[in-house]
């Protein structure tokens, strides 16, 4: 077990992309130094349309996700629930160590992306996003992160 003298270490990127192609062997894989990226095909439930994902993990950051296909469709004001700027996925929240270098991203980043592209499927049809988590809030309106890319909170 790490501590402030001795940080837990990282799970090694071969280990990260060996685990990947033993769930996901469809997942298509480029390495670059401490960068791993993974494109694959994720269809959240049976009736639900299979999305193109690329999920990039860079030793000493937290994973970052993209759906490539079919591009995310934004509401009237402009607001994907549950993403950053940029269209990346919010899958955890950093702050509660919900997740750390030393899980495996095969085992915890894929099925929960795959469960947020469900929620945001039934938040296309009702409009509520019914995942969970949490949105910044000033006041009683919550803030969109595309008010925080325009630099408008």
């Amino acid at each position: 077990m790490g501590n402030s003298y001795f940080p837990e270490r990282p799970i090694p990127l071969a280990e990260q992309i060996a685990v990947m192609k033993r769930h996901f062997p469809d997942f298509q894989e480029e390495w670059h130094k401490n960068i791993v990226q993974w494109v694959g095909e994720l269809q959240p439930g049976e009736i639900s349309q299979r999305y193109r994902v690329k999920i990039i993990h860079q030793l000493h950051k937290h994973p970052a996700v993209y759906v490539l296909k079919p591009e995310l469709t934004a509401d009237e004001d402009g607001w994907i629930p549950h993403t950053y700027p940029g269209k990346r996925l919010c899958l955890f929240h950093p702050q509660r160590r919900e997740w750390s270098q030393q899980r495996h991203v095969a085992t915890t980043i894929v099925p929960w992306t795959s469960l947020w592209l469900r929620h945001y499927e039934v938040w296309q049809v009702t409009g509520e996003w019914w995942g969970g988590g949490e949105h910044p809030e000033i006041g009683q309106s919550a803030v969109t992160p595309l008010q925080i890319a325009r630099g408008l909170v």
